[in-house]
């Protein structure tokens, strides 16, 4: 498979799954709750900045391994062929829900949005149960004893402080 091909499977995937989490839920959560907003709050503005941007450079960085580093996508349906544990992945197992949790806190601090704080924590509660219950098993399967042994090092959602290297 080339690597043009490998790539637009990786844009389909983006496309698929952040684009409507991080962008096309919370439009909708802001129209349905007849969203306004009433107070400019310089502080909360900040953070909220700092936040949405994070996670996504955070997403951003880790999307570049799965063609490179992963020969797959970040999609489920398509996942990859090689275990990843560079770059953000030597922090944390899975950086895109942690830049994904980042970028809607950040959302919901820009914008005060309580909706979209709401969908913040349903969204990383969703990923706490669906992770160890369904994604990890499939990578232990593909991956075996390295998945393993990266699990024993590498925290789940929050960051080591180090890289891991194996």
């Amino acid at each position: 498979m080339n690597n043009k091909s490998l790539k637009y499977r990786v844009f389909k995937a983006v496309i698929a799954l952040p684009v409507p989490i991080c962008v096309i839920i919370p439009s909708i959560l802001l129209y349905v709750s007849d969203y306004h907003l009433e107070e400019f709050v310089p502080w909360r503005l900040a953070i909220g900045v700092v936040c949405f941007l994070a996670g996504l450079l955070l997403a951003v960085l880790t999307v570049r391994l799965f063609p490179k580093h992963g020969n797959g996508t970040p999609a489920p349906w398509d996942p990859t062929t090689r275990l990843i544990v560079s770059g953000p992945y030597a922090y944390v197992r899975n950086p895109m829900i942690t830049g994904v949790v980042l970028m809607l806190t950040g959302e919901a601090l820009m914008l005060a949005s309580l909706a979209i704080g709401i969908w913040a924590v349903v969204f990383l509660l969703i990923n706490m149960f669906y992770f160890p219950l369904s994604e990890e098993p499939g990578l232990r399967k593909r991956f075996g004893k390295a998945y393993d042994e990266y699990c024993k090092h590498v925290p789940r959602y929050i960051p080591r402080l180090t890289p891991w290297k194996p």
